[in-house]
């Protein structure tokens, strides 16, 4: 059995404040002196990176959609082991999950599968007695999610605060936080959520600085910390990413820097474990991969923002195409296939693929059930997997002669290239999920 002391923030709805109270709470936390082990359900890759500037540990995400229920408790002790608390973020509203799915990923399952307590955080601004009402709904619409405490956030006044107080006197609910309407905290957003920390690093570390100056004046830190301590305990094993006997390590260079700012911690340490040595590069500023790269791996970020940067790149441009048309195996996700291209928005990319990409203003955004159609660097035909997909861009053609995947929703159709060692797709996939991808990928820089 295993007890790591855990939180669940969630809310109503998004935009209520769960990203300023969890990254606030993490910090407020860690600057106790406690290891905070930080954690988001769902695919997001940005707000980790808040989470892990509030933590100095690497943010993980939990989503029992890609990786099945089974696998969320697990993922969730090998990020937390050795630590003193955890916090989980939640996604959009508590009982809001997979679409059609009816609970699956949602935040109240993946409470229900950590057996965590839930912080329920309110944006208050509007209402008053009525509080109670949505509280009382939210705490007793599944009697399986224990929602232990609520935050009560944009709080207008003194009299304000007594009145939702009074209302939620007989909610059974204790009120474990106050904030007051203060101006927002400066997390600017764009096209696809926040901007990541790697693009505004002394700026997010002040961001981080104000979210937890405004949870220490307003929350019961020492409650909250009594709650946390109150999960139950957990009857799985860490998950850990299984090891292959190897000599000699293989160098896989992966994409990083600002323009390459998404990634799952564990897709790494599955690298690693498989025996490679993962060496981070920046495309944005390295012009050659680092020595001996054996495969390359590029994966979700922003490159349209910096297509004019990445453009000019040419040296390192070229050395992507030599290595992709000697055979190496090349995984490229999302950001990874645009840059893959020959252009975006007009600016030459790498030519891997014979394809243009360009933004648009539509938002492509879901969960994908996923079937390797052909043999690839990462899985043989047939392998089911589940993806996201996450973007504001259109690829031409959407596949190549020899597609990644077939999908089945929201429409049948495929996607993706296949060609040599090249594996290039729209679907961000967590590879916890099927550790053969990686292995696979690892033995295949070995003997091309």
């Amino acid at each position: 059995m295993s007890s790591v002391p855990r939180l669940v923030v969630a809310a109503p709805s998004s935009g209520s404040g769960k990203t300023t109270v969890a990254t606030g709470l993490m910090a407020a936390f860690a600057a106790r002196g406690l290891a905070v082990s930080p954690h988001k359900a769902g695919p997001d890759y940005i707000d980790p990176g808040y989470h892990a500037l509030a933590t100095g540990r690497a943010g993980r995400n939990l989503d029992a959609y890609l990786c099945g229920p089974e696998l969320v408790a697990p993922l969730f002790l090998h990020g937390a082991r050795g630590c003193d608390i955890a916090v989980v973020e939640g996604v959009m509203g508590l009982y809001d999950g997979a679409a059609g799915e009816g609970e699956l990923a949602s935040t109240a399952h993946v409470a229900k599968l950590l057996r965590a307590p839930v912080v329920l955080v309110v944006d208050a601004s509007s209402q008053s007695r009525s509080v109670a009402a949505l509280v009382h709904g939210f705490a007793s619409w599944d009697p399986g999610v224990r929602v232990g405490g609520v935050i009560l956030n944009k709080v207008g006044s003194d009299r304000h605060e007594e009145l939702l107080r009074e209302a939620l006197d007989s909610s059974g609910v204790p009120v474990l936080g106050v904030l007051r309407r203060v101006p927002r905290v400066d997390t600017p957003s764009r096209h696809l959520g926040l901007v990541p920390v790697a693009e505004r690093r002394s700026d997010a570390v002040d961001a981080v600085a104000a979210m937890a100056a405004q949870v220490e004046r307003g929350c019961d830190l020492d409650a909250l910390l009594r709650l946390a301590r109150s999960a139950g305990d957990l009857s799985c094993a860490p998950w850990e990413p299984p090891v292959t006997p190897t000599g000699k390590r293989e160098v896989v260079a992966v994409a990083g820097g600002s323009a390459f700012t998404f990634s799952y911690a564990e897709h790494a340490e599955l690298l690693t474990a498989a025996g490679a040595e993962v060496v981070t590069f920046d495309p944005l500023r390295d012009e050659q991969l680092p020595d001996g790269t054996a495969g390359l791996v590029v994966g979700g970020g922003f490159p349209e923002v910096y297509a004019a940067e990445l453009s000019a790149n040419e040296p390192l441009r070229k050395a992507v195409a030599e290595l992709a048309l000697s055979g190496a195996p090349v995984a490229a996700e999302c950001a990874g296939l645009l840059y893959l291209c020959r252009e975006l928005d007009g600016q030459p990319m790498c030519g891997v693929l014979d394809a243009t990409a360009r933004m648009t203003e539509r938002l492509t955004l879901g969960y994908r059930d996923a079937v390797a159609v052909g043999d690839s660097v990462l899985a043989v035909a047939g392998t089911r997997m589940r993806g996201h997909e996450f973007h504001r861009t259109v690829v031409e053609p959407g596949a190549g002669a020899a597609p990644a995947w077939g999908v089945r929703a929201p429409v049948r159709r495929v996607e993706g290239f296949v060609q040599q060692g090249v594996h290039a797709s729209y679907l961000h996939t967590h590879w916890a999920s099927e550790p053969g991808v990686a292995r696979r990928f690892v033995e295949r820089c070995r003997t091309s």
